[in-house]
């Protein structure tokens, strides 16, 4: 069957007909938003909604910065379809991280890059990960440690180990993106670094490298020889 546009008008296949013809792949970024936000309401269609709230995210990429509260925020969109926007981006955040049978084992900063890429390089905000390492460097757990601005008075040497010593790492490291698409490391993320590694020494937990992720793109200061 021929896969014609979405329209308004009836006279054209509604997206979640466009999907069951033509597949998933063949829809806009807004006919996908659209399904799962189902229906829109008597002043509103279901796909003006969705680009309501595309536009508030400034595109799809910026679904995954966005808050369940600057969702409401958004004519048309009350609690409810604000928090099936919100499941459907946790399950896409899953799916990316390629979950397998075995833990994911860091033998380099290239592995580090890969295993955060994809979840890191559209944020529109700099997110600080930190990953739990076991005694073999394979990945046990991670924890989002700060979103926003990274300086020394958020990421506290407390809280990060803290999480480490309850998980019993033998080593972490810390990731985080620059939403500029240049992962060029700043002072403040040298200086971060440097604390944390100092504070690690004193734990007995090694603090393996400190990876900043841009487009496409990382830089390791561990490899840029700024850790030490």
């Amino acid at each position: 069957m021929e896969c014609s546009q979405t329209v308004t008008n009836g006279n054209r296949q509604a997206p979640r007909e466009r999907l069951l013809t033509c597949g998933a792949q063949a829809l806009r970024d807004d006919e996908l938003l659209a399904i799962i936000l189902q229906s829109g309401n008597r002043h509103v269609s279901v796909l003006e909604l969705a680009n309501r709230v595309l536009a508030r995210a400034n595109g799809l990429y910026g679904l995954l910065d966005i808050t369940v509260e600057e969702l409401v925020d958004v004519t048309g969109i009350g609690l409810a379809k604000a928090l099936q926007i919100a499941a459907a981006i946790e399950l896409g955040r899953r799916i990316i991280r390629k979950p397998t049978e075995h833990r994911v084992q860091i033998r380099c900063a290239d592995d580090a890059a890969e295993y955060v890429m994809d979840r890191l390089r559209f944020l529109k905000k700099e997110h600080f990960v930190i990953l739990h390492l076991d005694t073999k460097h394979c990945v046990m757990g991670e924890e989002t440690v700060s979103i926003g601005s990274l300086d020394a008075s958020i990421v506290h040497p407390r809280e990060i180990f803290k999480s480490a010593v309850k998980k019993s790492a033998s080593a972490i490291l810390c990731v985080h993106n620059h939403p500029s698409g240049d992962p060029t490391p700043s002072p403040e993320d040298v200086a971060v670094t440097r604390r944390l590694m100092e504070a690690g020494k004193l734990l007995g937990i090694d603090v393996l490298d400190h990876i900043v992720v841009g487009d496409g793109f990382f830089v390791s200061l561990k490899a840029q020889g700024l850790c030490l």
